[in-house]
């Protein structure tokens, strides 16, 4: 079964987006995805530095 997410606090940094949402038990995560067309990057992360931090050393492998 999928969840509804709302995404809050949406950043971009370069090809990636970081945001911020609660899972399904109520806590904060954070996330960094890729919107680069067939990159397919995107992990979820306890922490916003540690997904900001992904999303700057992200670096694609298809250009």
């Amino acid at each position: 079964m999928t969840t509804n997410r709302r995404f809050r606090r949406v950043v971009r940094i370069g090809h990636v987006q970081v945001a911020t949402y609660y899972d399904g038990r109520g806590r904060e995560k954070h996330t960094a995805a890729c919107t680069a067309p067939r990159c397919g990057f995107a992990t979820d992360y306890d922490s916003r530095a540690a997904a900001e931090l992904a999303a700057r050393t992200h670096r694609c492998a298809i250009r």
